[in-house]
């Protein structure tokens, strides 16, 4: 895109304002009449500026809305095994956890059968939004077995690794985790949560963790803004034998 020196000069300065936070991911940009005013240059100059940055994924529009700073995306690497905590940190970003609700019920029938335990056996359910640099991203809903993790009840779990309070305080490594994505979309209370849009796109995420000798310990279901967070996989093709 070739743009004019006024509409250059815009863009870097809208460049470096990306750069060092001024607009910060997942943020709504000032609207054009007052973000022109205050760059001293007309709204056509400056959405050649924000069509630039567009191009590059830098910024992103919305008709009803207006223009956007896209969410950092975040994603475990193919074939690993990562917590939220450990993802967010790879990447240089400050992962947040915030309880809304945790307490010991009983089980259902489901939940009994996946985590091989006997209905109605107390579990411990815990809720909390997770966010990236103070920008929610997820709401994850995570059930276990009150007897191998009732330590969880009586510590405060405030952006900490549930995989390392596992570890450190109740003996429970979790070594490996069967995990399903499935695409659906944000209601009104979850879009709220997340400072979405209702009907934007939703990622749901349920995985069955277990311990290095095959025992379930965790049921989790993560609800990830569909704009935050991607999931990678290496795949495999079965060996053909010849007969």
């Amino acid at each position: 895109m070739v743009l004019t020196p006024a509409a250059a000069q815009a863009y870097e300065q809208l460049s470096q304002d990306l750069a060092i936070g001024v607009f910060s991911p997942g943020t709504r940009l000032p609207g054009e009449r007052d973000l022109a005013s205050h760059m001293s240059v007309s709204r056509s100059t400056l959405r050649a500026a924000l069509g630039a940055l567009e191009a590059e994924g830098r910024v992103s529009r919305s008709a009803q809305r207006g223009w956007f700073v896209p969410p950092r995306v975040v994603g475990e690497p193919p074939s690993t095994l990562q917590s939220f905590t450990e993802m967010a940190r790879a990447r240089g970003l400050r992962p947040t956890s915030t309880v809304m609700r945790r307490e010991i019920r009983p089980a259902t029938i489901d939940e009994a059968d996946h985590l091989r335990i006997a209905p109605t056996s107390p579990v411990i359910q815990i809720d909390r939004l997770r966010g990236l640099d103070g920008n929610p991203v997820c709401f994850d809903v995570v059930v276990l077995p009150e007897q191998r993790a009732r330590a969880l009840m009586d510590i405060d779990l405030t952006d900490r690794s549930l995989y390392d309070l596992l570890r450190d305080e109740c003996d429970v490594a979790i070594h490996r985790s069967a995990y399903s994505v499935t695409a659906a979309i944000a209601d009104a209370p979850l879009a709220k949560l997340l400072g979405a849009s209702v009907g934007s796109p939703v990622l749901v995420g349920e995985e069955t963790a277990y311990t290095a000798d095959g025992t379930p310990v965790l049921l989790g279901v993560n609800r990830y803004r569909g704009d935050a967070y991607r999931f990678q996989a290496d795949l495999f093709r079965r060996q053909q034998h010849k007969p």
